[in-house]
């Protein structure tokens, strides 16, 4: 959608496909960090963004057995946001969406489901979708996949993907808001990780559990899974009696990877069409977003020209890839350390130093906050809206 957006405002006639008949899709990744915040100020619509309901956290706090733990402070940041926004992802698409239809060059299929790749010889020429009212044949001077870590487009353009393992999965649930809680997102005792996102009028909450555990955590009993959410996080205790079945509680099963080439002629992959993003460090959206940044500062010139090149598709991997790998590498620590911490007893002086430490949580701030390799806009502003 913000490459849609982006391209769009540049004068590029683009259509994004969406399969749904709307966006609402619970337990999406719905953080939205001080470096998305920032381009969105770059794009002027900060303002109005701002005035949708979202909750502000400006440092992430991690209560263990009653003890709370400052540990990322976003409020010495070089941006106008020194805060995480969370906000519910279908609120930020269809602000987006909104923005884009403005530019007569934007056109966005809701319930059109891309199912496979249109060919001429080596270069892809568009998409076949699923309708309604039948499939129908997209052609396109370009494709761009943002299907998700489990890209059908990925699939069929059969291009290499690199593989990392995980060792959790995340459950993911509501509880009615009852008891309020201090302004802490995770929470740890009993060997269990829980985190709780402010929704107004109900928590949406996460549990971190071992990889491809979650069957024998049925087998223990929905009352079991309930006594150890109640046991890391109390304030929830009161709510939990609600789950009343497991078709309440959503799988997310955690995946790394990254494609080797994210390219081919008349074809480009970004955000976790291209790099799976673990949600460590909920950086996904972000970096997804600084993609589509750079793709439409770098090609929508070509685009307009109509001189887009395989170079030009280069170019963008090698912008991205590196500020990936990174944030890559950093999640599978993340990762095993929140996997280590589910089976033993917390480092509680560790976390008090970095607690009492500004400079340390400063510096965890603007590593989770701003990522690595920022983008800005720079692409071409085509004035001519409705």
């Amino acid at each position: 959608m913000m490459l849609g957006y982006l391209l769009a405002r540049a004068g590029v006639e683009v259509t994004v496909l969406e399969k749904h008949a709307d966006f609402f899709r619970d337990f999406r990744g719905d953080t939205i960090h001080p470096a998305t915040t920032e381009i969105l100020a770059e794009l002027g619509l900060l303002e109005e963004f701002l005035r949708l309901p979202h909750t502000e956290v400006p440092e992430l706090r991690l209560g263990i057995d009653g003890e709370t733990f400052g540990l990322v402070d976003f409020r010495h940041l070089p941006t106008r946001c020194k805060f995480m926004a969370f906000m519910p992802q279908w609120d930020f698409l269809n602000f987006l969406a909104g923005k884009a239809k403005q530019y007569p060059a934007f056109r966005l299929e809701m319930s059109t489901e891309a199912t496979d790749l249109l060919r001429s010889g080596e270069r892809v020429t568009g998409v076949r979708a699923r309708t309604a009212q039948g499939d129908v044949e997209i052609r396109a001077d370009f494709t761009v996949a943002c299907d998700g870590r489990f890209s059908d487009i990925r699939e069929h353009a059969d291009l290499p993907v690199r593989e990392f393992a995980m060792p959790i999965d995340v459950l993911w649930f509501r509880v009615p808001r009852g008891q309020d809680a201090p302004p802490t997102l995770g929470y740890l005792g009993g060997g269990q990780i829980v985190l709780a996102i402010d929704r107004g009028d109900y928590w949406q909450c996460g549990t971190i559990i071992g990889k491809g555990t979650f069957t024998q955590i049925q087998a223990e009993g929905l009352a079991t899974f309930r006594d150890r959410v109640a046991h890391a996080a109390p304030f929830l205790a009161s709510g939990l009696d609600s789950l009343t079945g497991w078709d309440q509680v959503k799988l997310l099963s955690v995946r790394s990877n990254r494609l080797r080439r994210w390219y081919r002629p008349g074809l480009l992959c970004i955000g976790d069409a291209a790099h799976a993003m673990s949600p460590a460090g909920a950086a996904g959206v972000n970096y997804a977003i600084a993609d589509a940044v750079a793709t439409a500062n770098h090609l929508a010139l070509p685009l307009l020209k109509g001189t887009l090149a395989v170079a030009d598709l280069q170019h963008v991997q090698r912008r991205r890839e590196p500020a990936i790998r990174r944030a890559q590498a950093l999640q599978r620590q993340q990762t095993r350390q929140l996997a280590a911490l589910s089976r033993r007893n917390p480092p509680l002086q560790l976390m008090r130093l970095i607690s009492r430490t500004p400079l340390v949580k400063r510096r965890l701030g603007r590593i989770v906050g701003l990522g690595f390799r920022r983008e800005h806009v720079r692409s071409l502003h085509h004035s001519n809206r409705r």
